[in-house]
């Protein structure tokens, strides 16, 4: 407490300083002044007045003498007293003027909070505390404005992101669902295949719409991570038997390239929807009949996964296809659905990993590749 005491004292050392200064010259200038007028009034003042009096009112010099003395002389100290009084009011006016115009750069600091105007608040120099915690707290204001801003939009980025992951668990729900509606006559473990893998999407289906409705809880950049030792092979095939339908119906197909032991140490759920988004994104882009080959394996101490299809991507746009809601061919992007958000939320999910992703294309491929640390990161 005394501390805080003193360093208030510190802050205020100025301004008291200077209204001490102006106090001073108040008083000394109220002395001054009662002395010079007392000085006058004993010598040349009191002849001025006789003179004054004879030659406006025509009297001679013993009658005016004597008004004098009975209207002013014998009440001098009454003068002066009147004069002491309007000396100090009137310097005391201009004291507080001084000490007012200290309110009006307050106020006018306040107004520029108030308006949020970019130029900084000026004070006097004494002032040079107050100075500095008004453009604190402006600092501040501004702070949490742009923070409230980032907030609002990554609430947005997350209602875009769920409302596009939403769509790949119910493309391919529609996808088997219609094969199984097409072909009743498909053999029976084929189908009950086929129910499985769209009663599994149905669920992913039903967990990313809970996570929709928890869309106030969330902020883009602090979704958690449940990391663990994952088996990427078994998770690539398994979402390359996801993308069948879609695939299949224009005659393409995969193949992976991946040791069956491989493994890799992350969030499974999010690390899907990373390679959801970027096969997605091959199945859209790639020529019919074609095949999008998928290799992964150990690269020093990095995991790399590579997704390689037909067709090409001008070199300009490796990588502005990771921004937000950029598309490479706006017209292609409509008619497929494409939000623009599929490779942005891959890239955001792989950097949270410590990893990073890319694209490369030679004019008849484009190759997408995702790296990933092979050892788990030290908490």
């Amino acid at each position: 407490m005394n501390n805080k005491n003193r360093y208030k004292k510190n802050d205020y050392f100025k301004l008291k300083r200077k209204l001490n200064q102006y106090f001073l010259v108040t008083v000394v200038t109220a002395v001054l002044f009662v002395l010079i007028l007392r000085f006058l009034a004993w010598r040349r003042v009191g002849d001025g007045i006789v003179s004054f009096l004879e030659y406006t009112f025509y009297l001679d010099h013993e009658q005016a003498l004597m008004l004098y003395h009975y209207t002013i002389r014998n009440n001098l100290e009454v003068i002066i007293f009147v004069a002491i009084i309007i000396s100090i009011l009137i310097l005391s006016r201009f004291m507080l003027s001084k000490f007012v115009k200290y309110f009006d750069e307050i106020n006018d600091g306040i107004d520029i909070l108030i308006q949020n105007e970019e130029k900084d608040i000026e004070l006097s120099e004494e002032m040079g505390f107050m100075e500095q915690k008004l453009n604190t707290l402006k600092q501040t204001l501004e702070k949490r404005e742009q923070d409230a801003r980032l907030a609002e939009q990554r609430k947005n980025d997350l209602v875009l992101y769920l409302a596009h992951d939403i769509k790949t668990p119910l493309t391919s729900v529609i996808g088997y669902l219609s094969l199984l509606d097409e072909a009743p006559d498909m053999p029976v473990e084929q189908k009950a295949k086929y129910v499985r893998i769209t009663l599994d999407k149905a669920h992913r289906l039903d967990q990313l719409i809970d996570e929709f409705f928890e869309i106030t809880r969330y902020n883009l950049q602090e979704i958690p991570l449940t990391k663990k030792h994952i088996d990427l092979y078994y998770m690539l095939v398994q979402m390359t038997d996801e993308f069948y339908p879609q695939l299949a119906a224009k005659g393409k197909q995969t193949v992976i390239h991946a040791p069956e032991d491989l493994t890799v140490f992350g969030d499974p759920d999010k690390l899907a929807r990373v390679f959801n988004n970027i096969l997605k994104n091959a199945a859209a882009y790639s020529e019919n009949n074609t095949i999008i080959e998928i290799n992964a394996g150990l690269k020093g101490d990095m995991v790399s996964i590579e997704f390689k299809n037909t067709g090409s991507i001008p070199k300009d746009k490796l990588t502005t296809i990771f921004e937000k809601f950029y598309r490479l061919d706006t017209a292609r992007s409509s008619e497929k659905g494409g939000s623009g958000l599929g490779l942005a939320i891959a890239k955001e999910i792989v950097i949270a990993h410590g990893g990073r992703i890319y694209a490369d294309s030679d004019g008849k491929h484009t190759t997408f590749t995702v790296e990933l640390p092979v050892i788990p990161e030290q908490t």
